[in-house]
């Protein structure tokens, strides 16, 4: 099986991975700290602003299942792009919207699916795009936190079993 990873940052990592952990074709999540200065940074640290790191899940996927294109699509539902470093009741840097890719060659697909909301719109996103220089796995506590706290705070609307 040739398998596919993207990082996404949409606010509160915990609904951004119950959502995505429903698509046919994820195959897993796991919720993190993507693009951090400091190395292997604890959520303390990361609340305070310093390590520059954003609350994140790296999805994988099977392409031959679900597209890098759809997945972003989904993405774009569940976000608030306009919003800076804000989504839900959530505010600080570490709650920024971001894609954080790991190929040069999904950069048009990325592309390709941002412009269409900006022609929707009208409106300047405030999603970043950068390369992922890291990824650092969260604690434990973190992962699969909906699904362990099915009535756990989450600014996105907990979706059904089968999206």
């Amino acid at each position: 099986m040739n398998l596919q990873k993207i990082v996404l940052a949409g606010g509160c990592f915990w609904g951004v991975e119950r959502y995505f952990q429903t698509l046919k074709g994820v195959v897993d999540t796991e919720v993190g700290y993507a693009n951090s200065r400091m190395e292997n940074p604890s959520y303390e640290a990361v609340c305070t602003g310093f390590t520059d790191a954003a609350e994140a899940v790296e999805i994988t996927f099977n392409p031959e299942i679900i597209s890098l294109k759809t997945i972003l699509d989904h993405y774009m539902k569940i976000i608030d792009p306009y919003s800076l470093n804000k989504q839900g009741n959530d505010v600080g840097t570490q709650y920024r919207t971001g894609i954080y890719y790991t190929s040069e060659k999904e950069l048009p697909v990325i592309k390709e699916v941002l412009q269409k909301e900006v022609e929707k719109t009208g409106k300047k996103l405030r999603i970043e795009v950068l390369p992922l220089a890291n990824f650092y796995k969260a604690e434990e506590y973190h992962q699969d936190y909906l699904k362990k706290n099915p009535y756990g705070y989450c600014h996105i609307p907990i979706p059904p079993d089968e999206v």
